[in-house]
């Protein structure tokens, strides 16, 4: 769920009718929807706006522009309501992306892609999701969104002088202590730069937002693809706008009963805490090659030494400096694929931090560079504070900071790398707004396709199942004994690829839920 920027699915985010073939299903008796405020004819200016397609590139540096261009696909930037319950008052622009479908007389209408965070944008989805869905992807219109406070679409900033607020509390109460200080200075440049934004940063306005992006368009439904937190947005936008739906892909989901900054990641402590094991074993098993260990239970040990010498003292690791709470980040950051190529770049990383423990001069790999960099230089702060922005924006947590150390403390006796690292507080705890609005409350029965892999390190198995039960007329789609995250398309399985691509081909949901090997 919650990511480096960049790390998502990209290379791993007009006017037409839509097809009669989209999937539409009346809401099932019982299933609890609600109703999008406000009154559509007060949101009328905003819905029959032009939408001024444009070049995308930016400036002779913008490569994310340039490539879009090349690729043929148009650009705009879209008003919106900073408060939908003021939609008379202050405007933002929301920045959309489009590579049109390749034959217009069998469109299929509009997909719109988000590629999770939540904090990065996704105009640039349509460039790879074209030619990785293959022969379906040219069916649809590919809409690229960055969402409110991301990429294009009125930013916030904070200038963190870090990419995210994610630490680990080091192996004591005075390193918890400088996560504390952290994460209250966190929000408290947010407060500074941005207090005029904040209080409209949420998942609901966002999926508000995709409506006005839908009725601009001309399309009466919108299809939707979302990976990781933009299955909780796909989810939310299903409540809220059950009518408006297409064809929906959630992939990696998240329960919307779990989501948030306090629970969502915590959940997760035991499959991180497997995958670590998976990966010690799979590196013991190349141990002429790493040198890291000849047994799981040796590369383990290898990973506690090292984080006893960060703790005792930050490891110097070419520029970067890497204390025991950065750690284990690398470690995390590099648990979300269980294939050899990500194996390899994770054990290659290790490898540099296991030298600079042992005192050896050490350049880190172009990997863990960036890593680093992203971690500790305020290069990418603005993806950072907006991942803030939206979880604290949607949901309140425990604001004492004892909660969180009584947590670790717990936690620690069965996962102790990585259980302290995904329950350690974070920004929400100090941050200057209460959410304006309570958490959606998500069951209907829009049809959706929920894919999962059982070893999910982010959006764990449990909370997929989570979700299909909420959408009642859903099928879940499993990849059982993976570890990945976004399953679809990077993972290179023609069973769940192939299902997926024929339901965004013909609109028909899998008569049962279906269990890939």
């Amino acid at each position: 769920m919650i990511t480096m920027s960049g790390a998502r699915i990209a290379g791993l985010a007009g006017g037409l009718a839509v097809a009669a073939m989209a999937l539409i299903v009346p809401i099932a008796a019982g299933a609890r929807t609600e109703t999008a405020a406000p009154a559509p004819a007060r949101l009328a200016r905003y819905e029959r706006q032009v939408v001024r397609w444009t070049g995308c590139r930016l400036g002779s540096s913008d490569d994310l522009g340039g490539a879009l261009d090349a690729a043929g696909a148009r650009c705009a930037m879209l008003t919106v309501p900073l408060d939908y319950a003021d939609p008379g008052g202050r405007t933002i622009t929301v920045a959309i992306s489009r590579l049109a479908a390749a034959d217009p007389a069998h469109r299929d209408g509009a997909l719109l892609l988000n590629g999770g965070g939540p904090g990065g944008g996704s105009i640039d989805l349509p460039l790879d999701f074209r030619s990785l869905m293959k022969d379906v992807g040219g069916r649809f219109d590919l809409i690229g969104m960055d969402p409110r406070s991301s990429g294009r679409s009125t930013p916030v900033d904070c200038g963190w002088p870090t990419g995210t607020w994610t630490r680990a509390p080091g192996p004591d109460r005075r390193g918890f202590e400088r996560v504390v200080a952290l994460e209250r200075d966190l929000a408290d440049r947010c407060a500074r730069r941005h207090a005029d934004l904040l209080p409209y940063v949420s998942t609901r306005n966002t999926a508000r937002d995709i409506d006005v992006v839908r009725a601009a368009l001309g399309e009466r439904t919108i299809s939707y693809y979302g990976a990781s937190y933009g299955t909780y947005l796909g989810a939310v936008y299903a409540q809220m706008f059950p009518g408006h739906v297409g064809r929906m892909v959630l992939d990696s989901a998240t329960d919307p009963r779990r989501y948030g900054a306090e629970t969502m990641l915590a959940d997760a402590a035991p499959a991180n805490e497997a995958a670590l094991r998976d990966w010690a074993a799979w590196t013991a098993r190349r141990d002429g090659t790493y040198h890291l260990g000849g047994t799981r239970r040796a590369v383990l040990a290898t990973v506690t030494r090292i984080i006893r010498a960060a703790a005792r003292r930050p490891l110097p690791v070419g520029d970067r400096r890497v204390d025991s709470q950065i750690v284990p980040f690398v470690l995390f950051n590099g648990l979300d694929d269980d294939r050899d190529e990500a194996a390899a770049s994770l054990a290659a990383d290790v490898r540099v931090l296991a030298d600079a423990a042992a005192g050896r001069m050490v350049r880190p790999t172009p990997n863990l560079q960036d890593t680093l960099d992203f971690v500790l230089t305020g290069a990418e702060s603005a993806y950072g504070g907006s991942q803030a922005a939206v979880l604290c924006g949607d949901r309140a947590v425990d604001r004492d900071p004892e909660h969180y150390w009584r947590r670790i403390q717990a936690v620690r006796r069965e996962q102790p790398v990585l259980g302290p690292f995904v329950t350690d507080i974070s920004p929400c705890a100090f941050w200057p707004f209460r959410p304006r609005e309570r958490p959606t409350r998500v069951h209907n029965a829009v049809p959706a396709l929920i894919v999962a892999s059982t070893g999910d390190t982010r959006t764990i198995y449990p909370h997929a199942q989570g979700l299909h039960r909420l959408l009642t007329r859903s099928r879940l789609l499993t990849l059982r004994g993976a570890r990945i995250h976004a399953v679809y398309p990077r993972y290179d399985d023609a069973c769940v690829n192939d299902r997926v691509n024929a339901y965004l081909a013909g609109g028909r949901l899998p008569a049962t839920d279906v269990t890939c090997a």
